[in-house]
C-alpha cells in the first residue's frame, strides 16, 4: 500500500457497478444482451427529443464557458414537478428546497461532510439496502451502525434501530438512511416505519431516497414541512430515462438545502446533463407515460416467477423483482445455497440476460415485454425444478 494513503482504505471494497455488456467469451455468445442489472429505464430517449438535445448542444451549449451553477432554471422546473406528483398543494416549496447533484450519490456524501465529518456523528442503515450509503460514509471515515429487517416483508427492524440509536454514543448515530421502496428488495416504506422515522428527534437526520417514486406512486413529501430534519433524495436516471447524463436532486428544509448548497462541488453538473434535465421536465408527461407499461410487466413477470418450487419472489413497488431460491428450514447449507444462486445468474448471463446478485439473491430489472419475455424462458431452462407455466402470456 502507498504509504501516503489512509490505512483504513485497504480495508474497504468498493461500489461494483454493472454497466452491462457482453454475456462471455465464445463463439456462441448470445447476440442479444438484455441489460436488466442496473435498475435502469428500458426505454431510451425518443428521437425527437435526442434530436432536440442534440440542437441545443450545437446551437446553445458553449463548450469554453462553464454551466450555470446555480441550477435555477432546473429547480423551477423540478419544483414544479413536485407540486403536481405530490398528491396534495405544495405552497410551502419553493426552490430554496431544493439542492441538485451529479446523481443521488453526490447528495448522499454532501450529506454525510454536512453532519458526521470529523468524529461528529455515525449513520444507520437497515441491510440489505444501496450499498452507496455505507461504502460514502466508510470512505469518509464515519461509523455504520447495521441493523436487519424482516425476511418476510423486508420492512428494518424498528426495535433494533431503537436500540442502536441509544446505545451508540461514540459518536452517536446522526444520520438514518432509509429508501421508499428499497433497493434491492423492492418494498416501500411500512406504516410502522414511517410512524418511527416520524418519532425520530430532530438532532437525527433522515434520509428518505425515493430514487423509484414514478414506479411506486408514494412519497412522504408533505411530511416535510413537519419534520425540518427529513430530506428526500430523487433521481433522474430511473424514470426520466437520463442515467448516463447522472442527475439527482434534495428536497429539504431551505437551511439544510442551502447547507448542501456549500459543500457540494461548484460547477457539478455538467452543460449537457443540466440539458437534459430541463428537457425532461419540459416533456414529462410524455416521458411518464411508459410507467403504467412497466409496473403492468413487473406484475406480470411476478406472476409467472412466483409458482417456482426453486425460487421465492417478493411483490415489488419499484421496476425490478427480488428473488432467493426456496429454502425452507434452511435445508440447504450456506455454500450449497450461493453455488445454486451462482448457478442462476452465470446460466443467466450466458443465455444474454445480465441482472444483479446482491444480498443472497438476484435482482432483475423490468424491461421491455419482449426483454421480460426471454428472462422468463431463460429461467425456466436452467436445471431447477420445473415450472408449469411455460409462458408470461
Amino acid at each position: 500500500m502507498l504509504s501516503f494513503l489512509r490505512s483504513d482504505l485497504s480495508r474497504l471494497v468498493s461500489y461494483t457497478p454493472h454497466p452491462g455488456g457482453s454475456s462471455g467469451p465464445g463463439d456462441d455468445a448470445p447476440q442479444v444482451i438484455d441489460r436488466l442489472d442496473t435498475n435502469e429505464c428500458p426505454f431510451d430517449l425518443p428521437a425527437d427529443l435526442k434530436q432536440k438535445l442534440s440542437w441545443h448542444w450545437q446551437q446553445i451549449i458553449e463548450s469554453n464557458r462553464y454551466p450555470d451553477g446555480s441550477h435555477q432554471a432546473l429547480k423551477e422546473a423540478i419544483a414544479q414537478y413536485i407540486s403536481e406528483s405530490a398528491g396534495a398543494p405544495t405552497p410551502w416549496l419553493t426552490t430554496a428546497h431544493l439542492s441538485v447533484s451529479s446523481g443521488s450519490d453526490e447528495l448522499i456524501r454532501s450529506l454525510l461532510i454536512a453532519t458526521c465529518l470529523g468524529g461528529e456523528g455515525s449513520i444507520l442503515v437497515a441491510d440489505p439496502t444501496f450499498s452507496m450509503y455505507a461504502i460514502t460514509a466508510k470512505t469518509l471515515g464515519i461509523p455504520v451502525v447495521t441493523i436487519g429487517r424482516s425476511e418476510a416483508n423486508f420492512a428494518m427492524d424498528v426495535q433494533a434501530a431503537q436500540a442502536a440509536i441509544a446505545s451508540t454514543q461514540t459518536p452517536p448515530i446522526r444520520v438514518v438512511f432509509v429508501v421508499h421502496p428499497n433497493s434491492p428488495t423492492a418494498n416501500a416504506l411500512t406504516a410502522a416505519e414511517i410512524d418511527w422515522l416520524r418519532s425520530l428527534p430532530e438532532s437525527i437526520l433522515v434520509v428518505i431516497d425515493e430514487a423509484y417514486f414514478e414506479f411506486s406512486g408514494q412519497t412522504l413529501v408533505n411530511d416535510l414541512p413537519q419534520h425540518p430534519n427529513w430530506v428526500i433524495l430523487r433521481t433522474f436516471s430511473k424514470a426520466f430515462r437520463l442515467a448516463a447524463h447522472r442527475v439527482g436532486y434534495g428536497i429539504a428544509h431551505p437551511e439544510l438545502a442551502a447547507t448542501l448548497e456549500k459543500v457540494r462541488l461548484p460547477y457539478n453538473l455538467p452543460s449537457f446533463s443540466l440539458a437534459a434535465a430541463q428537457l425532461a421536465m419540459a416533456h414529462r408527461n410524455l416521458l411518464l407515460q411508459v410507467i403504467p407499461q412497466i409496473v403492468a410487466e413487473r406484475e406480470k413477470l411476478y406472476g409467472a416467477i412466483a409458482p417456482h418450487p426453486a425460487l421465492r419472489v417478493w411483490k415489488s413497488d419499484a421496476n425490478f423483482l427480488f428473488l432467493r431460491l426456496q429454502n425452507p428450514a434452511h435445508t440447504l447449507s450456506e455454500a450449497a445455497a450461493e453455488a445454486a444462486l451462482d448457478h442462476i445468474f452465470i446460466s443467466l448471463k450466458q443465455q444474454g440476460t445480465l441482472v444483479r446478485k446482491t444480498c443472497g439473491g438476484l435482482r432483475i430489472t423490468i424491461g421491455t415485454p419482449e426483454e421480460n419475455q426471454r428472462t422468463w424462458e431463460r429461467l425456466q431452462k436452467i436445471r431447477l425444478p420445473s415450472i408449469e407455466k411455460d409462458s408470461l402470456n
